[in-house]
């Protein structure tokens, strides 16, 4: 029999069912949602958002992205006749005044492992505790929890193919049934203001070029994994490193934002390549391993949260690096965050990534190791970079392929790989539509001699910049830097 709550302020009955609240955080969807049936269970639903979020801490256009992605969300909410209630401040105290104005007795979130989010929710939890209130964590953002997969003694896998393997044996379940309509909870205005501020009213429009309103929200997220499996999933294996072809499945984004579980990814991939047997089932078997890695790396930061900012392996402890607080080097690395090393391929992604928010991932390894191994810096420099401008930045993700990179991670890169900018750029990019597409000062320049300004008679009349460093003679002081510490 249901439960008449009141409002542990006013005292006054606020349904006929037991409500709890809904806290959206990167599970920006409705479907495919186990943390929304746990709250469903429970009656009465009322969603939640927190913009304040600590945890959201990033650039200006990751954030807007997030805050867009919310606001297609309310949108699906309110067709349902439901509000999502945008709560002001920090999460630990506006979701316990709201729990308190509303008589919620639990708080249903999709539970998360990253150190900072994990380091949120504890503290949410400690508060909600204070008033009687439970936090409830149900799923997880990824096909596999991030710690469920182990090896036969119990410890976790420190090496991606055995992960992969085991992850596969593992297995996961199917997408949770969607709800029909949930029972989303009707709270008056009143209800969310006694004095101190609960809620700020609806979310702001976004207004960014940056930001396309046809990509946002799951309805488009399940369009275009759609349209992925059709039009560019055959073609994967083989062209996944051409960033002037882009056909990457551009699903990373709302994967950050949880407008598409892996689970509904992996189904999809699983009826769409039903009886495939040649090179096709090659390619969809490649992008499941991109999403292995995705789990892989949470499963890793999940383990070792202070790899977070700091080198997973102490192999390279004693590698020298140069100061990027030093003014001649802080004006290299300034270069290479405008995209103004004189280097094609590495300007088209460092301006492809402050101009869109996003960079094909081959390109994100050309731009790294650039950095660490060319300028000398250190891989949280550039990680910090990409975080703060990347619609999809993925702190498990995006820290642990720079450290792959660096030679510091798990199943690092060797040092001693450095990756030569120029080759890279003619091999990936071999016609030059990538670079001329991010660097108009090079626009005039036809084929791939775009990647060889300095051999290319007029290539510097548009003002495009000269080398800040040498890269040949940079490779050979990264290496001897290396052989140093070795010894």
């Amino acid at each position: 029999m249901a439960r008449t709550v009141t409002d542990r302020a006013s005292g006054r009955p606020t349904s006929g069912r037991p409500t709890s609240l809904l806290w959206f955080r990167r599970d920006l969807r409705l479907t495919d949602h186990p943390a929304l049936l746990a709250a469903i269970e429970d009656g009465e639903v009322l969603p939640v958002v927190c913009p304040d979020d600590a945890a959201l801490a990033a650039g200006e256009l990751p954030r807007l992205r997030w805050t867009a992605a919310a606001r297609s969300l309310s949108e699906d909410i309110a067709a349902q006749g439901g509000r999502l209630v945008v709560a002001a401040g920090d999460p630990e105290h506006a979701l316990a005044r709201l729990a308190a104005r509303v008589g919620a007795q639990r708080v249903h979130v999709t539970r998360e492992t990253d150190p900072p989010a994990a380091a949120r929710d504890a503290r949410v939890r400690e508060r909600l505790a204070a008033d009687g209130v439970e936090l409830v964590g149900t799923g997880t953002p990824y096909a596999v929890g991030p710690g469920l997969v182990m090896t036969k003694q119990g410890t976790p896998y420190a090496v991606f193919t055995p992960f992969s393997r085991a992850w596969r044996e593992h297995g996961w379940p199917g997408p949770a049934p969607a709800p029909s309509t949930p029972p989303w909870a009707a709270v008056p205005d009143d209800a969310l203001s006694d004095g101190e501020a609960l809620s700020d009213g609806e979310l702001p429009s976004v207004d960014d070029p940056r930001i396309d309103p046809a990509t946002l929200g799951e309805r488009a997220a399940l369009d275009r994994l759609a349209a992925f499996l059709v039009d560019d999933l055959a073609r994967y294996a083989d062209e996944r490193d051409r960033p002037d072809l882009d056909t990457t499945s551009r699903l990373s984004v709302p994967l950050r934002h949880g407008e598409i579980h892996p689970r509904t990814i992996l189904a999809a991939i699983d009826e769409a390549t039903a009886g495939w047997r040649d090179v096709r089932a090659d390619a969809a078997e490649k992008f499941v391993t991109e999403l292995a890695w995705r789990e892989f790396y949470a499963d890793v930061l999940h383990h070792d949260p202070v790899s977070a900012w700091e080198d997973l392996r102490g192999t390279l402890l004693d590698l020298p690096y140069d100061d990027a607080d030093e003014p001649a080097v802080a004006r290299r690395v300034e270069a290479w965050r405008e995209g103004r090393t004189g280097y094609p391929i590495v300007d088209a992604g460092m301006r492809q990534l402050r101009d869109s928010g996003w960079m094909h991932n081959r390109v994100r390894m050309i731009t790294a190791s650039f950095l660490v191994k060319d300028l000398h810096v250190w891989w949280p420099v550039g990680a910090r970079h990409f975080l703060d401008h990347l619609l999809d930045g993925d702190l498990a993700s995006n820290n642990h392929g720079w450290q792959w990179v660096a030679g510091t991670g798990t199943d690092a890169s060797p040092f001693f790989r450095v990756f030569n900018p120029t080759l890279q750029g003619t091999k990936l990019d071999p016609s030059g539509e990538y670079v001329r597409r991010w660097v108009p000062e090079l626009a005039h320049v036809r084929g791939k001699g775009v990647h060889t300004p300095w051999k290319t008679d007029g290539a510097y009349d548009e003002g495009y910049p000269r080398p800040i460093v040498d890269h040949d003679l940079e490779r050979r002081e990264a290496l001897a830097r290396y052989e140093a510490t070795r010894r």
